[in-house]
Order: structure tokens, then sequence, then C-alpha cells
């Protein structure tokens, strides 16, 4: 007969009771989505037979802006046009820059930059096509440069782990709630 009377006279009391854990429960779910959308833009594609890279230089602005992220498909070089935008290796770096003319019979393609008033100096040959750049995200690479060292690799894993603390502290709670 007391316990009746304290929870009536303290109903909402027992409610925080319930809040509290679903609230944790809520939060460790959204940090765990959260982590995993921030890597789903890297790793799907790359599934999919797409190469990423981070544009670091601004020879493509304002198409595409510096720190963005580059979505190329491997492509055949007869398949290029002029105007597709294209991603190859020159000097140990990856260069992304728009196709002006594909000279088929010599195996190379004349290249410029959007933001270059020249077209690149020397041609690029076929064997130093990577592929066509399908897509780009601005600001990604930037996100993706940070994922990918050590330092936000181990900020994600520690994400992760306090997301899963959060559902834990949610089911100690309610089974305390329980007893």
């Amino acid at each position: 007969m007391i316990e009746e009377l304290e929870s009536i006279s303290r109903p909402s009391e027992k409610k925080g009771r319930k809040v509290f854990p679903a609230l944790c429960s809520v939060f460790g779910t959204l940090i765990l989505l959260g982590v995993i959308a921030a890597f789903l833009p890297l790793t799907v594609p790359r599934l999919m037979g797409y190469e990423i890279y981070e544009v670091v230089s601004g020879s493509m602005e304002p198409e595409i802006p510096v720190g963005s992220v580059i979505y190329v498909k491997a492509a055949e070089p007869d398949m290029v046009e002029t105007g597709d935008i294209i991603a190859f290796q020159k000097d140990g770096s990856v260069i992304t820059h728009r196709v002006e003319e594909n000279h088929y019979v010599e195996g190379e393609f004349v290249t410029k930059g959007d933001a270059n008033r020249e077209e690149d100096m020397e041609p690029v040959p076929y064997e130093s096509l990577i592929g066509k750049v399908e897509r780009h995200i601005p600001v990604l690479g930037i996100i993706m440069t940070l994922l990918a060292s050590n330092t936000g690799k181990l900020y994600a894993v520690l994400l992760a782990v306090c997301g899963v603390m959060f559902h834990m502290l949610a089911g100690i709670l309610r089974d305390r709630e329980r007893d």
C-alpha cells in the first residue's frame, strides 16, 4: 500500500527512468550511424569499381574545387571524347584535366585544366590513363584525408565505442528498472 502511494505521488520520477535509457539508446545509435555514414562515400564506390582521389590543386576550378573527391571509372582510351575529364598518371602523381583532343593514331590525349590558360605542354599517352571522372563531391576530400589518417581512424573507433557504450548503459538502466 505504501509503495502504491509513493508511485502515485512521484509519477514523473518513474517516467524519467524510462526516458533516460531510451535517450541513451537513440544517442548511441546516432553515433554509430554517423560513423558508418562517414565511411560510406569512401568505401561503397570502390566496391563498384571506382578509384577515389582528392583534388589538391585548382587547375580544374570552378568545375572541380580544391578539396573535392573525384570518382574515376576505368575507360578505354578510344571511348574518351573531347570535353571528358580524365585522370592520368604523370611523374608519380595523379592529374585530372579535361580532354581537348584525342589523337587516336598517335595514342595520346591533349589536355588542359579548366583554370589554365593554355593546353598542357606534353600530351598524355594512352598508357597513363587511369579513367574518366564520373562524379565529384566538393569538400569530401578534406573529410576523406582526415578519416584516412591514423588520428581520424582512432577518432572513428572511439566514437563507435562510445555509441556501443551508450547502448550498454541503456541496457543496464533498463535492467535496474525491472529489479
